[in-house]
Order: structure tokens, then C-alpha cells, then sequence
């Protein structure tokens, strides 16, 4: 642990008591009502409860969702009139909507804003995009970034270490990507330690994505240090504001890049009610701040839950938490037979993502389950 706290401190990562490794060593062992033997299709994302669910016909309903890490508290959307679903939208329209989105992600023009139909679709267009010898990300992070890139035959390399990617940086030609908050653990990197890192990039030739998918409720943005001339960041809306069904995202660069992007997206990037929902919520301010306090609380109410439970855990990101345990696919099955279903990974035994219950009815079954997954493993300790 203290080899890593040093590396946490210098690459600018604030260390919080949620990252450090619980003392609690417990090694559980999957009750008899798990079905360990079942080789069931783990998702390749959040999401797909029903899919997911066919697969516990006994367990309690309506099952829950905590896999996908979207807030639960949904912006109270005025949803627009039903004529504006029958026409197309209107360039002021996507105009106001880039002006809001500048407002809220601190970016100082709006022809640094490129909307898109969610932050994935955004993603998927970064290699269209962007020239790239090489891609090197800070990982294991979020799988879609290295499918994009790896469709498009670029090859792509995973690094763990912070100190390796400010080496890649070195090498002209490089694409160098990071999630922050990072997905799935929740690892946040210091928005000074990424400046560093742009310039650096800058100055030998490469690019640096910042991924900043989680980031509305935390503190440490790069998007206002647009314009950067090795700098692109990507936003997602339906993540902070709990409507992921609107489908729209952001990415940020340098006015350049940004007109690019929004050539290669063509006319009518986002449609009349992702439009509507954007221009609404992203200059609502007050909500933002109430809904960012609600995601702390809530944050720190399921660590606890967790602590209580004897699992260990690690992340900073406010909507979801990291469990590490050496029987994940256990415990996630033991979560689906409780009626909650969260985010297992199939290429990282050993981890389980937990996002945040969205009522009392969420958070009463969570606890229930936590408590009967503890005495079980109390029992076979025995």
C-alpha cells in the first residue's frame, strides 16, 4: 500500500479513505443458492436488466439496476412540445445548445462545443478524427475507447502506470486516452497533473483525450484549459443528468478540430428532444450543485454499506464504487438472485462496480442483500 500511495501522489491522483484497500480480508465463499456453475453471458456494458434477469426467474421484483453508474437523480425534464418532434431541428437551436454546454463545462466559445448523439457515438468518430500512429490509454479503463480505435486498425496499448503514459506522450504520433474519473474504479487524476501531460504531448507531436464522462460532480476538469492545441475532451450529458435515453454528449477541443468533428457528424447531429434537454439542464445550475451533494451522500452511504458488509472497495467517482473481490462473478450472482443487478467485467476478475439505488425500495434491498452475502461468509469462515 505505501508503494502505491507514492505513485498515487505523483501522478497528481488525490487519494481518498474510499481508494485505500479495506483491512478486512475476508475470503467469501458463494452460498449454495448461487448458481456458480452457470455459464451465464455476462453484458458487454450497464444496462440490459431484463436480458440479464431471465436468467433468476425466482428473484424478487422489480429488480434494480446498479450497473451502469447514471445518476439517479433525473433533471425534472419540461418535455417540449410534440411538434417539435415533427420538424427539424433549427440551427439556433443546436446553437443555443452549444452555448449551454459552454456555459456549463467552463469552456470560453461555444465553437469549441461539438454535439453528438451520446458521448459513445463520440467516441466511435475520434479515429475518423484525429491522426494516429499509436494509441496508448491509462487503464483497464473503459472498453469503448479501445474498440474504436482498434476497428479502424490503429494499434492500441494499455498501460497502468501514469509515469508510462507521460512516456508515450514523448513519442510523436501518439493518442493518449484517460478517463477521469476513471471506469470502472473510480481513480481520479488531478487536472494540474493533466495539464502537464497535454503539454507534453503538445510539445513532441501527440494528442491527449480526456475522457470526462463522470467528471460534472467532481472537481477536476480540463475542459476549461481549451484551447489546447494537443487537447480534446469528451462530456457525457445523460450520465449526470439521469437520462441516458436523450442520447447526447459532447466533445471539446480546439475550434479547429471542433469544426472538423462537426463535418464529419453532417446536419442534425442531435435530435429535437436531446436539443430541448440539453438547453434546459445545462445552464440549471442549482440543480447541478444539489444533485452533485446528493451523489456525495449517496456515495458515502453505500461505502458504508460495503464497509459493513467486510468487502473491500476503492474509487473516488461519486455514481459508483468499486468492490474488489476474488470471487466477483460469485457475488454478482448473488446480487442477481437478490433482484439487483450491477457491473461485472469479464476480462477483470476480481472486480465488481456497484452505482447508486435510486429509491428507498433500492436501498432497502441492497442492504438486505449485503447482510445475507456477510453472514454467509461469516458461516463458512467458521
Amino acid at each position: 500500500m505505501r508503494a502505491a500511495n507514492s505513485l498515487i501522489g505523483q501522478a497528481g491522483i488525490k487519494p481518498t479513505a474510499s481508494m485505500q484497500e479495506s483491512r478486512q480480508t475476508t475470503t467469501h465463499a458463494p452460498s449454495a443458492a448461487i448458481p456458480v456453475s452457470d455459464a451465464l453471458p455476462f453484458p458487454t456494458h450497464g444496462g440490459q436488466v431484463r436480458a440479464v434477469m431471465a436468467h433468476f426467474p425466482e428473484a424478487p421484483r422489480p429488480a434494480y439496476d446498479l450497473s451502469t453508474g447514471i445518476s439517479p437523480y433525473a433533471y425534472p425534464l419540461r418535455m417540449p412540445d410534440p411538434a417539435v418532434l415533427a420538424r427539424l431541428p433549427e440551427e439556433d437551436e443546436e446553437a443555443d445548445l452549444q452555448a449551454a454546454a459552454a456555459f456549463a463545462y467552463g469552456v470560453s466559445h461555444s465553437n469549441m462545443v461539438v454535439a453528438g448523439a451520446g458521448s459513445q457515438s463520440l467516441i466511435a468518430l475520434l479515429p475518423r478524427l484525429l491522426p494516429a500512429q499509436r494509441v496508448c490509454l491509462l487503464g483497464p479503463t473503459y472498453s469503448g475507447h479501445a474498440q474504436a480505435w482498434r476497428l479502424q486498425d490503429v494499434p492500441v496499448h494499455l498501460v497502468t502506470d501514469p509515469a508510462a503514459l507521460e512516456q508515450a506522450a514523448t513519442q510523436p504520433g501518439t493518442v493518449c486516452v484517460v478517463c477521469n474519473p476513471n471506469n470502472p474504479d473510480g481513480r481520479l487524476l488531478s487536472a494540474d497533473w493533466l495539464h502537464g501531460l497535454a503539454n507534453t504531448c503538445a510539445a513532441h507531436g501527440s494528442l491527449l483525450i480526456v475522457d470526462e464522462a463522470f467528471a460534472d460532480f467532481e472537481q477536476e476538469s480540463v475542459a476549461p484549459l481549451l484551447p489546447h492545441p494537443a487537447l480534446v475532451v469528451l462530456r457525457s450529458f445523460g450520465k449526470t443528468y439521469g437520462l441516458p435515453g436523450v442520447r447526447l454528449g459532447f466533445l471539446l477541443a480546439s475550434p479547429e478540430v471542433a469544426a472538423q468533428a462537426r463535418a464529419l457528424l453532417g446536419s442534425w447531429p442531435v435530435g429535437g428532444l436531446g436539443l430541448a434537454a440539453g438547453r434546459q439542464a445545462l445552464r440549471d445550475t442549482a440543480w447541478r450543485a444539489t444533485a452533485r451533494a446528493q451523489a456525495r451522500a449517496a456515495h458515502t452511504r453505500l461505502s458504508d454499506l460495503l464497509d459493513a458488509a467486510g468487502l473491500r472497495h476503492i474509487g473516488q467517482a461519486s455514481l459508483f464504487t468499486l468492490v474488489l473481490h476474488p470471487d466477483a462473478p460469485a457475488l454478482w450472482r448473488h446480487f442477481c438472485t437478490c433482484g439487483l443487478v450491477t457491473r461485472i467485467f469479464a476480462d477483470q476478475p476480481g472486480r465488481l462496480r456497484l452505482g447508486l439505488p435510486a429509491s428507498d425500495a433500492a436501498w432497502s434491498r441492497l442492504e438486505t442483500a449485503l447482510q445475507a452475502w456477510a453472514a454467509h461468509s461469516k458461516g463458512t469462515a467458521l
